[in-house]
């Protein structure tokens, strides 16, 4: 079931991926739930914003990141068993309606873990980007993730 295990982990690799459209709906129905400020849930208020135009909520933008990176991991195999969390995350600029985001992941630190013989942690740098590559938000995730069976 898995084909990518801490061993196949090479620091400083560098992966795109994704491609998630913002939608209006999506845009409003998240803010309803999660986080209703004007500026995410009505046009007209948006507009006298700092943003100027109905945007994406920062946590939005996490959860289509999320979807995205998920997607990728199990679609490629990878040996992935959660996260203990994240770090320094920062919403760079304001998800718009319509734009197309997409992920690039760079590995900063593969090792095996201290306490579990069969799990690694890696530490990546999460970038998410819209349609002009412009980074709209990054932080730093470990992951757990398995590492290579040994043949008995």
């Amino acid at each position: 079931m898995f084909k990518i295990f801490l061993e196949d982990l090479v620091v400083g690799s560098v992966e795109t991926f994704g491609s998630y459209e913002v939608t209006r709906d999506e845009v409003i129905e998240f803010a309803s739930k999660y986080d209703p400020q004007p500026f995410h849930l009505d046009e007209e208020m948006a507009k006298k914003s700092v943003f100027g135009t109905l945007c994406a909520s920062g946590w939005h933008t996490c959860a289509m990141t999320m979807s995205m990176m998920v997607k990728n991991l199990m679609g490629r195999g990878t040996a992935s068993m959660g996260s203990p969390g994240v770090e320094q995350l920062r919403w760079r600029q304001p998800v718009k309606v319509g734009e197309v985001l997409s992920v690039r992941t760079t590995v900063l630190d593969a090792r095996p873990s201290e306490t579990r013989p069969n799990l690694g942690l890696s530490k990546s740098l999460i970038e998410t980007l819209n349609q002009k590559g412009e980074v709209v938000m990054d932080f730093t995730a470990t992951m757990m993730i398995l590492r290579r069976p040994t043949q008995s």
